[in-house]
């Protein structure tokens, strides 16, 4: 799909940067089919004039909250082919996360990137045809929050190798033989691990799972 085939819907309540949006729009060679301030003319907008793609920030009135987001929702439902392409002045992660999953035709991208204007309708070629497109520094935040979740990342490197052994199922006499170190050694190790990783008090067979468990899941 070119960009003169494109048809785009704007909704933005900062009434400037829609007008400029369209302008750069048009002068690009897309075709802007209309406007909208708030989400409730947005989804009219796009049931009416059925464009090929919308772009729409996630703050709108009349809460200013994520009513742009949930529009979008309504809009991949009803119109599941047309491309979507979220704007925000702010990185905001867990929106993000479900745009990310939500597959083809999607986009997520700061405000402060739309000035690239090459960088921009590039962004919107790629969704119009198909792709996914998310902002670079919401890529970055999504790797620093998937670490500050990181129920390993206090773990020493030899309390992850312990981990490991014990998630192939050795005991930790079998654990001491792999690594050549005492049992004793072992058992302050896992002991180590069940506190840093904040495990519930539970017997020690338990707990052993729980941390085994989470283990499996973080790779």
């Amino acid at each position: 799909m070119d960009a003169s085939a494109t048809r785009v819907a704007l909704a933005d309540d900062d009434v400037l940067l829609r007008e400029g949006l369209a302008s750069l729009l048009t002068s690009s060679g897309f075709e802007v089919v209309g406007q909208a301030g708030d989400a409730p003319g947005l989804l009219a907008l796009v049931r009416e004039r059925k464009p090929d793609l919308v772009v729409v920030d996630i703050r709108m009135p009349p809460g200013h909250a994520t009513e742009g987001l949930e529009a979008a929702r309504v809009i991949r439902e009803e119109s599941p082919g047309t491309g979507i392409l979220l704007l925000s002045a702010h990185v905001e992660v867990e929106q993000a996360m479900e745009l990310i999953a939500a597959g083809r035709r999607v986009g997520y991208l700061l405000k402060s990137r739309v000035i690239d204007v090459g960088d921009f309708v590039e962004t919107l070629r790629r969704i119009a045809q198909g792709g996914s497109v998310v902002d670079p520094s919401l890529v970055q935040e999504l790797i620093a929050a998937r670490r500050r979740d990181d129920p390993l990342e206090t773990l020493t490197e030899r309390e992850r190798e312990v981990l490991s052994l014990m998630a192939e199922g050795r005991s930790n006499a079998g654990i001491a033989h792999r690594l050549w170190i005492t049992e004793g050694t072992v058992e302050k190790h896992v002991r180590s691990i069940m506190a840093r990783m904040r495990l519930p008090e539970t017997e020690d067979d338990h707990r052993r799972v729980l941390a085994v468990l989470t283990f499996l899941e973080s790779r």
